[in-house]
């Protein structure tokens, strides 16, 4: 399951589940970027939310830019996605109707100039799987580390309110997990400090 590892006024900033990131954290990482509230297609979103989405979109990607050192002369793809949602095979199994099951989202690709792997090599578009295959495909990518996601959250809270104008009230508190040290918003930890991938 995707976490959550930071919520403002924007929405959300998440690490794909083990086994599902993109692009693996030593090509350049992979995070998610949802909005505030679940929607089929951008332009559902209000004025103001598609805004502190956009902002929240930037300010992630530059944390990236900033604090991953594979990321050093790269760059970020910002590739929105749901296709895979809308697959017969997905659940629930049969057709689907994009406004009763695509979720909008934007994953953030870092592109690295160094990376080995013939699916994100620099200068050439990415390959993604089929759907059927995207386990297999990513079984080996490495999520980014509990202090590259922390210190991308440090960053975008940062750019947040500095750059953006977003005060402390739309941005949520968050901690390091006690266990894994994966930053949460501090309220999807228990009261012992734990996320959700550690208290299972």
């Amino acid at each position: 399951m995707n976490r959550r590892v930071f919520h403002c006024a924007g929405g959300d900033i998440v690490l794909p589940a083990p086994g599902a990131a993109l692009v693996s954290a030593e090509d350049g990482g992979n995070l998610i970027v949802e909005p505030p509230r679940v929607v089929w297609e951008r332009s559902e979103l209000e004025p103001a939310e598609l805004t502190f989405w956009a902002f929240l979109v930037a300010a992630s990607g530059r944390a990236m830019l900033d604090t991953l050192p594979q990321l050093e002369g790269g760059c970020i793809n910002y590739w929105e996605a749901g296709n895979w949602a809308l697959n017969d095979a997905a659940e629930p199994p049969g057709p689907k109707t994009p406004r009763l099951h695509r979720r909008v989202h934007l994953h953030l690709l870092g592109r690295s100039r160094t990376t080995k792997n013939p699916a994100c090599r620099w200068g050439e578009a990415p390959h993604f799987p089929e759907f059927s295959e995207r386990h297999s495909w990513a079984q080996t990518f490495r999520r980014l580390s509990a202090l590259e996601c922390r210190n991308i959250v440090t960053r975008a809270a940062s750019l947040l309110r500095e750059r953006y104008g977003m005060s402390t009230g739309q941005i949520d508190p968050w901690s390091p997990c006690r266990t894994c040290q994966v930053p949460a918003p501090d309220e999807d930890l228990t009261t012992n400090g734990l996320c959700s991938e550690c208290r299972t």
